[in-house]
């Protein structure tokens, strides 16, 4: 009689599982941030092009070229026999690198309020998510805990510390405390206290 063969599993699996839910959670990020792009105007698509350009290094370059060949154009006017357009001071060159300030700093300033906008939301959904986290992992522990007290075999014994993880996390309470702390605080030097945490009684090592 053949020996019975053991049910061996397939840890490939596993990982396609795993890797099938990281190519959801790519395709929803995909699908939020095309979602976004999509709701851009046209003008704004077109000055966000702009503020990349702005962005590299090439573009200080070339304004460092401009200036340095605009005064030295204007400079060696009369020794190269030709008229100049802008005599020192280089009043036309002040003027229009001023324009180019205004224009470029206002590009800049368009770009970053719709890109605070989308961290304002990612951040809102990240607290969402969070606490709808924070709030099945409550639930889960509940039913742990009446699992636990139902079930005959199992010793029943009092854990305050699942106890204390049932409760909803108070959301007021915890910005007090990191205001208390001085987290919110960038020019606080002080360290943050760490308070010592006592074990049970029944949970400490033999000896202690």
């Amino acid at each position: 009689m053949p020996a019975p063969q053991k049910n061996q599993s397939n840890p490939s699996l596993g990982v396609s599982a795993v890797g099938h839910h990281i190519d959801e959670n790519i395709e929803s990020v995909v699908a939020l941030r095309r979602k976004e792009w999509e709701s851009v105007s046209g003008s704004q698509r077109r000055l966000e092009h702009v503020s990349r350009l702005i962005a590299r290094p090439l573009y200080l370059y070339g304004l460092i070229g401009v200036i340095a060949a605009w005064v030295a154009v204007n400079s060696a006017a009369r020794i190269l026999g030709f008229r100049s357009w802008d005599t020192p001071p280089f009043e036309w060159l002040d003027g229009i690198m001023t324009f180019t300030s205004l224009v470029t700093t206002t590009v800049v300033l368009i770009a970053q309020n719709r890109q605070s906008k989308l961290e304002q939301q990612h951040t809102h959904l990240a607290l969402q998510v969070n606490l709808v986290t924070e709030q099945k992992v409550s639930k889960l522990i509940h039913l742990i805990e009446e699992l636990r007290r139902d079930l005959p075999m199992v010793k029943d014994r009092q854990d305050p510390q699942a106890e204390a993880l049932q409760e909803r996390t108070d959301m007021a309470q915890m910005i007090s405390a990191i205001e208390e702390v001085g987290l919110t605080d960038p020019n606080a030097q002080h360290a943050i206290p760490v308070q010592s945490v006592s074990m049970p009684s029944e949970d400490r090592p033999p000896g202690e």
